[in-house]
């Protein structure tokens, strides 16, 4: 946790040094006599190097000053933790919705239905009165079964025990849901038998608890939703504001200058950088405080790995805002990119619940890889020597998409 408070203190301060002192942000005339603040000469490698971290404080700064860019970076994905946190962080117990049809007038009948309603894994229907009612919610998928008491149900017949046999009635949509319930049923039904039938089983299962905690849902959902934040910052950003830019005429003018454009790259790669983390960081902050976030693994390696899922992302979002002349072309390709990883990388929903083919085709996403090794970290306690596969396919993709960029970066 230290690592992220340590960038709120760096983000809050750089903030306050851009309003407090302007003059120190801004782009001077190119010279190749520049100074430092000690008078001395600048040698054209730190001339270069002094003009990346420059443009680097100039887009922080913008985007600190752009409400809009804030929201989608820093609101937007808090919306979804919000979202899947109330989701994954309530009753984690297993209840089923039935509908309950007693036609029997026996006392047993009787203490039956009570005991079924006091039951907390069976919520029972209101205002169902007879089958067809049922069948009508069931046909809706209002109730997952029906469970009917016969009249004969609960009678006591040539002096016996009570007997009798409860039928349950279920769609064929919910048929998993429904063998559940008879399962639940058949265990009631032994404890009750168990009372009138003294019979010693040879065989039983008993449960008993490790005393240690496992992950949550939320705990496993986060990273995920930290691989959303990362699409956000690393795509939808640089797609909206450089087709703007070249709109506007300011890449144009910068082109003319002595700017180089790997220059104008990596100080938009280190600037998002910092606002990534400043992102990240919040969203992590609120998932621990608010929904109780496990973080089990080291906060200086998740963070290392997270930046450098951010930069080999925003490569992406080089590619398709430099090509794209304007945001008629820019929209529609990124979200031909974008939508693959957030639903197929893991963001939303687990890969393991996929098919086991399309688990295999998504191995390959450039978002898949960063939101495993997060996982990793964060939830398995791994370092970044255990997670080399990652590192490597993301290292692999981000040669891949920068390689892109650069070739079909336009100016204009």
């Amino acid at each position: 946790m230290r690592i992220f408070i340590a960038v709120l203190i760096v983000v809050v301060a750089l903030r306050v040094l851009t309003r407090r002192f302007p003059r120190w942000l801004s782009i001077g005339r190119y010279s190749p006599t520049r100074t430092n603040s000690s008078g001395r000469v600048l040698s054209p490698w730190e001339r270069q190097l002094h003009t990346v971290v420059t443009f680097a404080k100039i887009s922080v700064r913008r985007y600190f000053r752009d409400r809009t860019a804030i929201f989608f970076t820093v609101a937007f994905p808090l919306i979804f933790l919000f979202v899947f946190g109330s989701l994954n962080g309530g009753n984690n117990s297993v209840s089923f919705n039935v509908a309950l049809i007693d036609q029997s007038r026996t006392q047993f009948a009787q203490n039956f239905d009570n005991q079924l309603r006091a039951n907390k894994m069976f919520k029972i229907a209101q205002n169902v009165n007879d089958l067809n009612q049922a069948k009508d919610r069931m046909s809706k998928s209002e109730v997952d079964a029906t469970i009917v008491l016969p009249p004969d149900f609960g009678a006591v017949k040539n002096g016996s025990n009570p007997s009798g046999q409860a039928v349950i009635y279920y769609d064929q949509n919910s048929a998993q849901a429904a063998q559940t319930v008879s399962s639940v049923m058949e265990g009631i039904f032994q404890g009750i038998n168990a009372k009138y039938v003294q019979i010693k089983e040879p065989f039983s299962v008993v449960s008993k608890s490790t005393n240690t905690q496992g992950l949550s849902k939320m705990d496993y959902t986060v990273s995920g939703l930290l691989g959303f934040s990362i699409i956000g910052l690393g795509i939808f950003g640089p797609v909206n504001y450089f087709p703007e830019m070249k709109k506007q005429g300011v890449l144009r003018r910068l082109h003319i200058t002595p700017l180089r454009v790997w220059q104008f790259f990596v100080s938009s790669v280190l600037s998002n950088a910092v606002i990534g983390l400043f992102s990240i960081a919040i969203m992590l902050a609120v998932a621990t405080a608010v929904f109780n976030f496990h973080m089990v693994g080291n906060y200086f390696e998740l963070a290392a790995f997270i930046i450098f899922g951010i930069l080999t992302i925003f490569g992406i979002g080089l590619a398709i805002g430099g090509w794209a002349k304007n945001e008629n072309q820019a929209a529609p390709l990124a979200n031909i990119v974008t939508f693959p990883m957030m639903f197929l990388s893991g963001t939303f929903f687990p890969r393991y619940a996929m098919p086991e083919w399309l688990q295999h085709v998504s191995a390959y996403l450039p978002l898949t890889p960063i939101i495993d090794g997060i996982r990793m970290i964060a939830t398995e306690g791994k370092h970044l020597t255990d997670i080399g596969p990652q590192l490597g396919m993301t290292l692999v993709w981000g040669i891949i998409i920068y390689a892109i960029a650069f070739r079909v970066f336009r100016w204009e």
